[in-house]
């Protein structure tokens, strides 16, 4: 997860789609977006192209649990004039993302602010 943020904050789509599968899935239900494989992820992700502005992904929590290899991550992901606040429940399978699924909500408040009573 950690590996995944560093590609998409440093614009390095290639570092951040080889966390994933060769026929991952990444989606954000219920159907607002849906890639599927490595390659489509790595487009997703700015591919070859230079990166036109800043983005950048910070994770708030992380947890995962070894039997079931799914883990999930709160997490704050800001891209050009936009900020979401977020949570993304992945599984893994052969030490990759096999399955991100992610909720998310445009936001212009900090993360803290945010979660408000329920911050922690």
């Amino acid at each position: 997860m950690e590996t995944v943020a560093a590609g998409w904050n440093e614009g390095d789509a290639r570092r951040a789609a080889d966390c994933f599968n060769d026929d991952a899935i990444y989606m954000e239900p219920p159907d607002k977006q849906m890639y599927h494989g490595r390659q489509a992820l790595y487009q997703l992700f700015g591919g070859g192209k230079k990166q036109q502005s800043a983005t950048h992904l910070s994770w708030h929590h992380l947890a995962f649990d070894a039997p079931s290899q799914i883990g999930f991550g709160e997490y704050t992901f800001a891209t050009m004039n936009h900020q979401y606040h977020g949570v993304a429940v992945v599984k893994i399978a052969s030490g990759k993302i096999a399955s991100w699924r992610e909720y998310q909500y445009r936001s212009d408040l900090s993360w803290q602010l945010f979660a408000g009573r329920g911050y922690f």
